[in-house]
């Protein structure tokens, strides 16, 4: 889980794993909410221009940081 309340700009372009327990998705946070952290999942590999592209409003208790060991 992630607290969306300790998130700051530094967290932007940082790596996330999306586990709801049934599927994992890996994707860059691009912005954040009262509610909802916005990753970007998919971008055609285009991973230099994230920001571009479309975050999807993402429960934050089905987020961790990647540590780079999925």
């Amino acid at each position: 889980m992630i607290n969306i309340k300790k998130l700051t700009n530094n967290d932007i372009g940082k790596w996330v794993i999306y586990n709801p327990g049934y599927k994992k998705e890996k994707g860059k946070i691009k912005s954040w909410n009262d509610t909802f952290i916005f990753v970007v999942y998919k971008c055609a590999d285009d991973w230099n221009n994230f920001i571009d592209y479309t975050g999807c409003a993402t429960n934050p208790k089905d987020l961790r940081f990647d540590d780079g060991k999925n």
